[in-house]
């Protein structure tokens, strides 16, 4: 076999894994191994132009140049800057001109759009517009600005701009100076329970749901989605149901009980001793104190008399029990352990699922499981729960 289809016999079998500086340092390395008229071999074997073989056996000779390990005393990059010097092709600079270099007034342009649609965080260096990367782009293009939207995106990313989605800052409603110190109470208090075997349940009202053919937020698998209605109308709703939760922190164990009323005081303390009748003083027999953590709003805020008063006359009179009640500070609804425990999990399984009848609704929350053990029990209350229960002083001085 000749020398010429020698090397082409070896440029064909390794060509398709080459990219374009592989490629012509490889046509180099073979040109100098061939010698005198190397270069005029290699072209004529593989096709290549005579100046992509010279500009290769330039590259060479820089390699050659550069001593071992002398790389590592440059600078190192991590990130996007690494991947992007190691997949290089082309020495930088290549390419066409960037829009901003061929048009220097595009920047100006594109600033003086955002003096009346500019806004940003007082406290930091972000920056957003209301206009969209099409309508900047029509509004630059009639201006005697042509370009595109991928090129609009990447000017306002180097002009400080990003997408971004609403943040909510941590305790900027609500602030309570005794924040920390409450929160160190619970922890107390649960330590103290729980040393001592005492019961301690987290308790809350979940969102009230439509019950009916209603879209349900998030994606579960099947072979064909769930045709609900277009609008979900209250009017066209079978009911609305409440869940009220209880979630036993000891046991790992959740309580639903599902009203189709208000969520009221008496709501939520008839679900308490509904609990503690059928559950509660199974479970923990011959004990007298239990500890309730609650949100301060709702039907067992911190500020309603008729919690307090349901809770002496409903829940400590009937059951002879001790109850101890921790509020978490306003704005702090999310450290409730039946917030990320329970209510979380019942939403997890049936997102995506329409919860066409109240039978569907309770078959989900008891279906409800955890690879930690968790287990829910759910009821209905189909009980009317008026609002606006008046307590007056007389009563709040009876409590103890």
């Amino acid at each position: 076999m000749s020398a010429f289809a020698v090397i082409k016999c070896r440029f064909e079998s390794i060509r398709a894994a080459l990219d374009e500086r592989l490629c012509r340092l490889w046509a180099a390395a073979e040109a100098r191994a061939i010698g005198r008229g190397g270069i005029t071999r290699v072209c004529a074997a593989t096709g290549l132009s005579r100046r992509t073989v010279v500009t290769g056996l330039h590259e060479l000779q820089f390699l050659d140049a550069v001593p071992v390990g002398s790389e590592s005393n440059a600078e190192p990059k991590t990130g996007p800057a690494r991947r992007r010097e190691r997949d290089r092709v082309r020495r930088p600079g290549a390419g066409r001109k960037l829009t901003e270099v061929k048009d220097p007034g595009i920047i100006a342009a594109l600033e003086q759009m955002f003096v009346d649609e500019e806004a940003g965080d007082p406290m930091g260096e972000q920056r957003w517009v209301r206009s969209s990367l099409r309508h900047l782009s029509e509004r630059l293009t009639a201006g005697g600005h042509p370009v595109g939207r991928g090129t609009v995106a990447r000017l306002l990313k180097d002009m400080g701009f990003s997408l971004r989605t609403n943040k909510r800052k941590q305790g900027a409603s609500g602030r309570c100076p005794e924040r920390d110190e409450q929160f160190r109470y619970i922890a107390s208090q649960r330590q103290r329970f729980a040393a001592a075997g005492l019961p301690i349940i987290s308790v809350d009202t979940k969102k009230r749901e439509l019950i009916g053919n209603f879209r349900n937020g998030g994606r579960a698998w099947a072979r064909e989605a769930p045709r609900v209605d277009e609008h979900d109308f209250p009017s066209q709703a079978e009911c609305s149901a409440l869940p009220f939760g209880i979630y036993d922190t000891t046991r790992n164990r959740g309580y639903v009980v599902v009203g189709l009323s208000h969520n009221t005081p008496e709501f939520a303390v008839s679900t308490i001793g509904r609990w503690w009748q059928e559950e509660g003083r199974t479970a923990y027999p011959k004990v007298a104190h239990l500890l309730i953590l609650a949100d301060g709003g709702g039907g067992n805020g911190s500020r309603s008399r008729a919690w307090k008063v349901d809770l002496q006359q409903h829940l400590c009179n009937r059951f002879r029990l001790t109850v101890s009640v921790c509020h978490y500070p306003p704005g702090c609804s999310k450290w409730n352990p039946v917030e990320h425990r329970l209510f979380s999990q019942i939403s997890r399984n049936w997102e995506g699922k329409p919860l066409r009848t109240l039978g569907i609704m309770l078959g989900y929350i008891r279906g409800t499981t955890t690879t930690t053990g968790l287990t829910v029990t759910a009821h209905l209350d189909e009980n009317t729960y008026q609002k606006g229960q008046k307590v007056g002083r007389d009563e709040m001085d009876q409590l103890y």
